[in-house]
């Protein structure tokens, strides 16, 4: 592990003690190995560094909207090989919450995500990815794919 030592201006190093303590980082270290994880693996989803990725898709939509629900399935059905997972809550009597875990190459996640979130009657869609290396094991049926943060 290699020590870096930087200097910041008062009012920063105030600020940045402040995010630290109030996200609960134990030390400034820890603290600022996040800060710049997150904007390497930012950049890279930005570029075609990120080849492959993971990623968690969360919208709110409204259930009663004409036939909302079975096209969102519908879409995850036809995007099967890189739809993982889906988690679905109700919010209230209209409004229900879903999750859905995405994992494949960058371009295509972007793509699939996208195309839920402008739905009609889809509100709040956020998408979070991690940019991944991915390698392949196994043989025939039992293969299957290991996807290994890149930091």
């Amino acid at each position: 592990m290699r020590r870096l030592t930087i200097s910041v201006d008062d009012e920063l190093a105030a600020m940045f003690e402040k995010l630290f303590e109030k996200k609960g980082y134990l030390n400034r270290s820890e603290a600022f190995r996040d800060l710049v994880r997150r904007e390497i693996e930012e950049t890279r989803v930005k570029t075609v560094d990120a080849k492959f990725c993971v990623g968690s898709l969360t919208y709110v939509y409204n259930h009663h909207e004409r036939r909302l629900a079975s096209r969102l399935m519908e879409m995850q059905h036809a995007h099967h090989d890189v739809t993982v997972s889906a988690m679905h809550a109700h919010l209230d009597h209209d409004n229900c919450i879903e999750t859905i875990i995405l994992r494949g190459p960058t371009p295509l996640v972007k793509k699939v995500a996208e195309s839920i979130i402008a739905q009609t009657g889809v509100r709040h869609g956020k998408l979070h990815l991690i940019p991944v290396d991915v390698k392949e094991t196994g043989q025939g049926r039992n293969t299957h794919i290991h996807a290994h943060p890149h930091t």
